[in-house]
């Protein structure tokens, strides 16, 4: 039997990409003001010597920000040394819950999310790629730079911003759609996105340590008009059962997931296949990953998962899910599991 890892919790690293004036730093304070407690570290790379997104995020964030001025970051670094920013972040006693590195807007994104994919910090897993299109200027940003094209198809989650100020919302929304590949493409103005997509928000009255986003004054709620409104819509589905789950059917369910499922998150019980543990599962965009984990020995023992998207058929994943049941008596065979542990963080990467 394959024991747990016994690695550290690990932080989710999301890239938040989009070319200049895309509304990334507006944002990211979006996202400090509604993070419910969630205490968020930030990675602000300006491109040129004064460093004037890291000045607007670091009001909030204090000695939780890390600021790379004059230069891309996918250009200055390589792996190794975007581990010892990470460090400085991801440490136990800092009490990050989630990482936002926030690149230049000529940053290349690919570059980034590889340096993440090959990082050999045991504290942190790769949270997605966020791509911000300014959907007012989108049709003149794609003439003068084509390679927002390609950008457009590595995201996890595309957010289409300032669509208050685009003369042809619908088209820029559809276009947009037709150059992601399975990615969830969400419409927002002024930055608003739910931070459910990225990050679990704690409870609003927690505390978390001696930093509280709680304790930031919200702008957003002292306006008095409907723009409070104007924020991302999405989707969720929240799935339950107490009868274990077939590992190859997970699989085939993960493998063949749709567009616009941007994340995953939760615990699968494999039953026989797995007697001790249960398996945390963290999947964004294409990516996934298990991680084992003894059951608690004052728990249930059931599936609870929670998945999050744009424009997704709810009912209909929930079927799929349900058809992953099996609650037929069996021994488990062997080769059963392999699928899953594919993905497993193996003991030795985790040390």
């Amino acid at each position: 039997m394959r024991q747990p890892s016994k690695g550290p919790q690990q932080i989710p690293v999301v890239v938040l990409a989009g070319f200049l004036g895309s509304g990334k730093t507006t944002l990211l304070n979006h996202l400090l003001h509604r993070s419910g407690g969630t205490r968020i570290g930030a990675i602000v790379n300006d491109f040129g010597a004064i460093e004037i997104d890291a000045l607007a995020v670091a009001g909030a964030l204090g000695d939780s920000t890390v600021s790379l001025g004059n230069g891309c970051l996918c250009c200055a670094v390589d792996s190794s040394e975007l581990d010892a920013y990470l460090e400085r972040l991801a440490r136990p006693d800092a009490g990050i819950d989630v990482i936002v590195i926030e690149a230049s807007g000529l940053a290349e994104p690919q570059e980034l999310v590889r340096m993440l994919l090959a990082s050999e910090h045991p504290g942190i897993v790769y949270g997605g790629l966020v791509e911000v299109v300014d959907a007012a200027e989108f049709d003149a940003t794609r003439a003068r730079h084509p390679e927002i094209d390609r950008h457009l198809a590595l995201a996890d989650l595309v957010v289409v911003n300032k669509l208050d100020r685009a003369a042809d919302a619908e088209r820029v929304l559809g276009t947009v759609r037709g150059l992601t590949d399975h990615a969830a493409v969400v419409p927002a103005t002024y930055g608003r996105i739910d931070p459910g997509f990225l990050f679990d928000c704690r409870p609003s009255e927690e505390r978390v340590g001696q930093l509280s986003f709680d304790d930031l004054h919200d702008r957003d709620r002292d306006r008095g008009d409907h723009e409070g409104h104007l924020h991302t819509q999405y989707d969720s589905l929240s799935f339950a059962s107490d009868v274990p789950l077939d590992p190859r059917r997970v699989i085939a369910f993960l493998d063949g997931r749709p567009d616009g499922l941007y994340r995953i998150k939760g615990y699968v019980d494999f039953g026989a296949y797995d007697t001790v543990n249960r398996y945390a599962v963290h999947a964004v965009g294409p990516f996934l990953r298990f991680y084992p984990e003894p059951w608690p020995g004052d728990e249930a023992r059931r599936t609870q998962l929670v998945l999050i998207g744009s424009g997704i058929d709810a009912a209909a994943l929930e079927k799929d899910l349900r058809a992953c049941t099996s609650d037929a008596p069996h021994t488990a065979d062997e080769h059963g599991m392999w699928g899953v542990l594919r993905y497993v963080r193996e003991p030795e990467e985790a040390a």
